[in-house]
């Protein structure tokens, strides 16, 4: 049986809503020096981002480390600018050899301000001995014949930064070394990967080549979906939304997280399969690499009514999950979670100047804002079903991972590597102040002890974003009466 949503999907291409505000012709002379102008923003941009990653890490020197993101975000949204006046064909391959250039210069260095790469080599160190990630901590005695002294340093004085020492006495790269993993099985898969592909003695460089491999994929997928809607100018305009963003080369390549495979799975979900089991399989698949692509589903559902279709995508995805798991069920029973439900459930409650909720604090009890914070998720997820768009699916999941963030106020900016990809797809760049929020809470927080950055930095972000939909929306009705007028005049 098919309904109304359905039908919309099978629309032939050249049904596909025409851009909101199409791109307004230059002339040749004009396009050659927008073209100049966004090669220079894009040579100064990787060169911020190359002096940025050596300046020092998060904890000597996070005043520094804010200089250079300030500078970075500067030149990305001058580019960004730029080359939405430059030629479509110059503009797509702009889009690419910048991608590939600001991702290169996340190499540049080791991890500067987040040390979870260490713990992705040796969970891949571990698998490739026959051993399950989720069976014991790196810590344990049973793991010490695959020790080295690039993630245990048996030399000085375990005083660098990233090293701890544990109750036992042993320096370790690796944080929380005294519990289990916590990642996911496609993440765990994606790390063996790399593991052996990885020459000997290689430490942290091919994990930090495979983010940079993802980083540049998803700009290439976001480039091919939106091209397909048409107007190739505006859609590398938005592709370099996420190709060109500081984000990209500081969390997805130098620190190397793992969250940028799931917004390469989440993109494919939603840009390149329609509302049936691809999708869904695509979207577990996301899910199995970190928790939060989760929020993409209701957006992967908008406009259906059809259980059919609901049921599809649904068991699609949950099947995707399960089968992940499988192996590591086999091998790991009961403990296949590792230690991830002790993380959900550590993160953001301990007492300190960081916690979940921070917005709903400013005018709720503690007690109230756990439980407001569901009630305004959940009606967000059922408005994105209901009433979203079936051929923008990345709208109704950009505004649903928009509004946990803003809610739950992360201390970490790459929890937003996703809503980065998802506003690439929408246009929407106002819920990149989600991402500047977290960057300067995670910098910035170490130098303003006692001041409640965390309600301004994504109280800035909340204010950002709902004036920028009060203004697209005075547009929208603008636009509307104008065409009335037009249409009233017309002979």
């Amino acid at each position: 049986m098919t309904d109304t949503a359905s039908t919309r999907w099978s629309a032939p291409r050249s049904a596909e809503p025409v851009p909101d505000h199409p791109a307004v012709p230059v002339s040749r002379r004009a396009g050659r020096t927008f073209t100049a102008v966004t090669v220079v923003l894009l040579a100064a941009l990787a060169t911020a981002v190359v002096a940025t990653t050596r300046a020092g890490d998060n904890q000597s020197d996070p005043g520094r480390l804010l200089v250079g993101y300030a500078i970075a975000w500067t030149l990305f949204a001058a580019g960004v600018w730029a080359v939405r006046k430059a030629p479509a064909r110059a503009a797509t391959l702009l889009v690419l050899a910048g991608s590939a250039a600001v991702a290169l210069a996340g190499l540049a260095a080791s991890p500067r301000t987040s040390d979870d790469m260490y713990r992705y080599a040796w969970d891949g160190r571990v698998q490739a001995a026959g051993i399950s990630p989720y069976a014991y901590p790196p810590a344990a005695p049973q793991l010490a014949h695959l020790r080295d002294n690039w993630l245990f340093p048996t030399s000085g004085s375990c005083d660098g930064w990233g090293l701890r020492r544990t109750d036992g006495g042993v320096c370790v790269r690796i944080n929380r070394p005294t519990v289990p993993t916590i990642y996911p099985p496609v993440a765990e898969g994606w790390f063996l990967g790399v593991h052996v592909l990885s020459p000997p003695g290689s430490r942290h460089k091919p994990i930090q080549v495979g983010g940079a491999v993802l980083a540049f994929g998803t700009t290439a997928a976001l480039l091919v979906v939106l091209r397909r809607r048409g107007d190739p100018q505006r859609a590398a305009g938005r592709a370099a939304l996420w190709g060109w963003c500081p984000a990209v080369p500081f969390e997805a390549v130098n620190n190397a997280h793992i969250d940028t495979l799931g917004v390469l799975l989440t993109v494919l979900a939603l840009g390149t399969a329609t509302a049936g089991a691809r999708r869904g399989a695509l979207l577990g698949a996301a899910i199995a690499v970190k928790l939060l692509p989760v929020l993409a589903l209701p957006g992967a559902l908008s406009g259906q009514r059809g259980a059919r279709r609901i049921g599809t995508v649904t068991a699609a995805a949950v099947a995707a999950v399960a089968l992940a798991y499988l192996p590591y069920v086999m091998a790991s029973g009961t403990g296949v979670l590792g230690y991830l439900p002790g993380y959900l459930n550590e993160e953001g409650y301990e007492p300190g100047d960081v916690r979940r909720f921070a917005l709903l604090r400013l005018f709720l009890p503690d007690s109230a804002a756990e439980i407001v914070a569901i009630v305004l998720l959940a009606l967000t997820a059922l408005f994105v079903w209901w009433r979203g768009d079936p051929a923008r699916p990345w709208r109704g999941a950009l505004l649903l991972t928009g509004m946990t963030l803003l809610l739950f106020s992360p201390n970490y900016p790459w929890y937003s590597l996703l809503v980065i990809a998802l506003v690439a797809l929408d246009g929407r760049w106002e819920w990149l102040a989600i991402t500047l929020a977290g960057t300067v809470l995670y910098l910035a927080g170490q130098l303003l002890h006692g001041f409640p950055l965390q309600a301004w930095a994504y109280g800035a972000a909340a204010v950002t974003v709902a004036l920028s939909a009060c203004l697209r929306g005075v547009r929208a009705r603008r636009a509307g009466d104008l065409r009335d007028e037009l249409v009233l005049i017309r002979p």
